[in-house]
């Protein structure tokens, strides 16, 4: 059913199949549309983070931005869902065009640039779900606030989305916000934890329980400085890492139409690169920080690949929109071989 509704999703522009697929999804629940082409959820718990993860095969952050779409997407079989990224305000992000697909290489370049409806609307949907799996926030700066001003940008959104969300994560890698990627760099990286996991443990202190964070970085690294940034994340009290947000490398697409636009990569080119990566940070972390695996999921065996990478869950965007649902299902069957040697 779904290479039959995508099909007619690839005939639109990326970002309007996007908007209509989504709405679709919402008013398709109430006669239970996402669970016809989704079929019954998969039980395969991970308890990690404090939470209990229904199956450890989420949806990564960007496809619902402003958390509109939680309950429906939350039945098509993701154990959990991460929303955003959102910001202290809203903000319209760049200009369209700004999402193309490069079928031959079931990948899309994004540049869409954090926009969002602000955190306060992000918070009235986080309230309303009825989603009873774990949903991540993802927060970020607003464009227009310098670098060195960030961290007031990622403290307001964490204090507004505490009480209404499972997780928190802090967004320093979007290739699409000037000079985001500076705040990887050791010295800022460094300044910005100790000041959010201080608001984290005066929110747990306030609110009697504990919200954990996470942290999101590039697979796009000098050689000298992935190791030095993941040694000060491994200093600091967050609770975990997702590895990772989309490349600007087109080496693996060079040749496509759309290979010279502008945005992150991400889809199948972005596997080996992110998984360079999640091998590099569990090195680091060692084997007690949980780490999500991110990036170019688009086979079952790509997950299990995650897993022996050093993975604990794994999340999914540009391979679910080029597989659907069966995605899901096929990841947590190969996740779960993995885990017991079948």
């Amino acid at each position: 059913m779904y290479a039959w509704l995508r099909n007619g999703l690839f005939a639109l522009p990326p970002e309007t199949a996007h908007d209509v697929a989504l709405n679709a999804l919402r008013i398709g629940r109430a006669v239970g549309l996402p669970r016809l082409v989704a079929g019954c959820p998969v039980d395969a718990p991970v308890d990690l983070l404090g939470l209990r993860f229904p199956n450890p095969v989420g949806l990564a952050a960007g496809l619902d931005k402003n958390g509109d779409y939680i309950d429906a997407l939350g039945q098509l079989g993701f154990g959990f869902i991460e929303v955003g990224t959102v910001t202290p305000k809203p903000q319209p992000g760049n200009p369209k065009p700004r999402m193309f697909r490069l079928t031959d290489h079931e990948a899309l370049i994004n540049r869409l640039g954090f926009n969002n409806k602000g955190v306060d609307h992000l918070v009235e949907r986080l309230r309303a779900r009825r989603f009873r799996g774990p949903v991540g926030a993802n927060i970020g700066k607003q464009k227009d606030t310098p670098v060195d001003e960030a961290a007031g940008d990622y403290r307001f959104c964490l204090e507004r989305v505490y009480p209404h969300c499972d997780y928190v994560t802090i967004n320093i890698s979007s290739p699409n916000t000037a000079n985001l990627r500076a705040l990887q760099d050791t010295g800022p990286l460094r300044e910005l934890l100790d000041e959010l996991t201080a608001a984290r443990d005066a929110l747990d202190a306030e609110h009697g329980s504990s919200r954990p964070i996470l942290v999101k970085i590039a697979p796009d690294w000098a050689a000298d400085a992935l190791v030095p940034s993941l040694e000060v994340i491994a200093g600091s009290t967050v609770d975990g890492l997702i590895a990772t947000n989309t490349t600007l490398s087109r080496d693996a697409v060079a040749g496509d139409r759309h290979a010279d636009e502008a945005g992150g990569l991400s889809g199948a080119p972005l596997l080996e690169p992110a998984n360079r990566v999640l091998e590099t940070a569990r090195d680091v972390l060692g084997g007690d920080r949980p780490i999500i695996g991110l990036g170019g999921i688009t086979r079952g065996a790509h997950a299990a690949a995650k897993r022996a990478a050093g993975a604990d869950l794994v999340q999914v965007y540009t391979g679910f929109i080029y597989r659907g649902p069966a995605l899901i299902r096929e990841c947590i069957d190969a996740w779960t071989q993995a885990s017991t040697g079948a």
